[in-house]
């Protein structure tokens, strides 16, 4: 029933805590990472000797009870939660991926997307459409390149080092071995991946902030773009697998927009000042007479407050949101999925009927829940509805870890603003600039950050078959029907 907003690849978490219950720790962690993916979940643990992994599909909080977690006793875990961006979401591509070479045992957890997987499943003799997902394809190339080995720890790391440059896309893995935890995030940083320190000298590592907050670990820093990182009984050391020249940082600016919870911090950045910067700028670039601003529950919310803190126009909640409805919802005929975008979202008639509204959205990828959303307001009796959306037109497939690598469901990339306006039956529509949205997510240097999905350009190159030159040129010529199913 959601299916118009974009999905992330995944949550990663890991930590390093001799004599805490890290199973226990990892599951909260995960619990506070659990928006980045909502498929499948899975927690490794080292017991020294041995690694069990625990995984099933669902959220966290289905999967493991207290029971599951008091089997899963070490002193060094690392737990996921996923959406499939590439593989399946069944049981058999969640992860955390497991692999025994000779002495040694790792699994690895990841969140990103590879570009090259198909020409690395050829090369390991594997047909393109029996991959199970692309994290399960790093861990077989890390697997051969250890050949068996001794078990040795430092062995490990050399293996790892040199699987890493064959792999051309976005990924922060988190990788667990019998005696240390190592983190990586590729020469661009696509995703984010912060270091953490707890009170009694142990280690984490979490996609997020908030889940090192959860944790009581205070943050250290971010992993930076190229950099991996092996914690276990000496500390933390870094290590660099990538050329210097290889290094240039482009980090997913999508996370800001609409990925990251707005209590977390990136690149030095609080995602809900971030967010209320893009809400100021937005009614700089496009004011308008309105009764109320209203938010469309939840990442633009922080938007629409800035909207009308910079516009003067009161800010009011026009929605009240099911926190209770999963994601995996199915409605058989037309007329019950609109009927379930009422089930996620119900609208307070009282507090904007006859008014006029800027209507605050932080994104338009596919439109299909935003369109019933747009009807359940003309339905309320809303005398006027302006659209404000926090970002640009999102014309571009993602092969950086977002589920919009199908142009042909983006609806900006078949309609001009114009058509997306009476699409959607709005009174009047605007978009945030392309580099008012970068001013708002980086004040002091716009630089280093990913684009890809607002303009065409990609900093590494995608599947061929997806663009060309770098930059997608086709424009399908479908009727709304098949361009919004």
């Amino acid at each position: 029933m959601d299916d118009s907003a974009p999905k992330e690849s995944c949550g990663v978490f890991g930590l390093y805590a001799p004599g805490s219950p890290v199973s226990h720790m990892v599951y909260l962690g995960l619990f506070a990472l659990q928006h980045r993916g909502q498929e499948a979940a899975g927690i490794a643990v080292s017991e020294g000797d041995k690694i069990w992994v625990d995984k099933d599909t669902g959220l966290v909080s289905t999967i493991f009870n207290d029971y599951r977690l008091q089997t899963l006793r070490g002193d060094l875990a690392i737990g996921h939660t996923r959406y499939s961006t590439t593989g399946s979401g069944d049981w058999q591509n969640s992860q955390p991926v497991y692999r025994q070479v000779g002495k040694h045992q790792f699994a690895l957890a990841h969140n990103g997307n590879l570009v090259n997987t198909e020409p690395l499943a050829t090369e390991l003799g594997v047909p393109a459409d029996g991959i199970g997902s692309d994290s399960d394809l790093a861990a077989e190339l890390l697997a051969r390149e250890l050949h068996g080995g001794s078990g040795d720890q430092d062995e490990l790391v050399e293996a790892f080092v040199r699987t890493l440059p064959r792999l051309s896309g976005a990924y922060s893995f988190v990788l667990l071995s019998q005696d240390a935890i190592i983190g990586v995030r590729d020469p661009h940083g696509f995703r984010p991946l912060f270091l953490g320190r707890l009170n009694d000298g142990g280690w984490a590592l979490a996609s997020e902030t908030p889940a090192l907050d959860v944790i009581d670990a205070a943050v250290v820093r971010e992993i930076q773009p190229g950099e991996m990182v092996v914690i276990d009984g000496a500390g933390v050391k870094s290590l660099w697998p990538f050329p210097a020249e290889e290094i240039v940082p482009k980090f997913c600016s999508f996370e800001y927009v609409y990925f990251a919870r707005p209590d977390g911090n990136l690149r030095g950045q609080n995602v809900h000042r971030v967010r209320q910067r893009m809400g100021e700028a937005l009614a700089r670039q496009a004011p308008v007479d309105a009764d109320a601003v209203v938010p469309i529950p939840e990442s633009s919310v922080p938007g629409a407050q800035g909207y009308a803190h910079e516009s003067g126009i009161p800010y009011v909640d026009g929605f009240v949101k099911n926190r209770y409805i999963g994601r995996t919802f199915i409605a058989p005929t037309q007329q019950l999925r609109r009927n379930a975008v009422k089930i996620k979202l119900n609208p307070i008639r009282e507090n904007i009927e006859g008014k006029r509204l800027v209507v605050v959205e932080d994104s338009i990828i596919r439109a299909t829940t935003l369109l019933e959303t747009m009807r359940m307001l003309r339905n309320s009796g809303v005398a006027e509805i302006h659209l404000r959306v926090l970002s640009p037109p999102y014309k571009w497939p993602c092969w950086y870890g977002m589920d919009t690598t199908d142009q042909s469901k983006l609806v900006a990339a078949q309609m001009s603003v114009e058509e997306i306006r009476t699409f959607l039956g709005a009174d009047s529509l605007a978009y945030l600039d392309i580099d008012a949205m970068l001013t708002a997510i980086s004040p002091e240097d716009t630089t280093g950050l990913c684009t890809a999905c607002l303009t065409g350009d990609y900093p590494i190159p995608v599947p061929s078959h997806g663009v060309a030159n770098g930059r997608t040129e086709t424009r399908w010529n479908l009727p709304i029907e098949a361009v919004i199913p």
